[in-house]
């Protein structure tokens, strides 16, 4: 349970030294013609086919309060504002991260402000997440959520910018990706059997 908290941590908090990159998916993801920072060299994109409703998905998937419910990695999320999810909201929140060869344990806290969004379709936000001995300057993070027969397509990518992950980008592309996996995965799982 631990190791998938820090994979979450550090996939959804904000190159290096040579190119490390991942890529399931063969499309960029975009918002409103945004993606992520294209002057990273670290980042992961994935993408995952969920049989619900369109409708069901981006509600889970907007309603940060309510993440840490379906996200066993998140242990506390709150909007920094009210009002629907939209562009200029902010929220924060938190995530065990265990240690690694390089960082010690710690809690990442997590404060995002999203820059595009447009419902049920996609979303862009941004943010650093800051630990004791452990710093991601820089996240970027899309959504993007396609209507299909039978459900809706998610694609999100991320990219991470920072001196700290620049000095190890095997580990931080380790759990970057597995990060983004394992929160597509319980969007998935959760949408499916609400």
């Amino acid at each position: 349970m631990l190791g998938t908290r820090l994979l979450l941590a550090l996939s959804v908090a904000a190159g290096l030294t040579g190119t490390a990159t991942s890529a399931a998916a063969t499309t960029a993801a975009s918002c409103q013609g945004v993606g992520i920072d294209p002057a990273a060299r670290l980042h992961h994109r994935t993408e995952t086919l969920i049989h619900a409703p369109a409708a069901r998905v981006w509600r889970l998937h907007t309603d940060v309060a309510h993440w840490p419910a379906w996200q066993t990695a998140v242990t506390s999320a709150q909007r920094l504002d009210t009002g629907p999810l939209r562009p200029g909201a902010r929220f924060r929140w938190t995530t065990p991260a265990p240690p690694t060869p390089m960082t010690p344990a710690t809690t990442l806290v997590i404060t995002s402000a999203v820059g595009e969004l447009q419902p049920g379709r996609c979303v862009r936000w941004t943010g650093p997440a800051i630990g004791d001995g452990l710093r991601i300057d820089r996240g970027v993070h899309v959504w993007t959520f396609t209507p299909v027969p039978g459900g809706v397509h998610v694609r999100t990518e991320e990219s991470w910018t920072g001196a700290q992950i620049e000095a190890d980008p095997a580990t931080a592309l380790r759990y970057l990706a597995a990060g983004l996996d394992a929160w597509l995965a319980a969007l998935k799982t959760t949408a499916e059997t609400r």
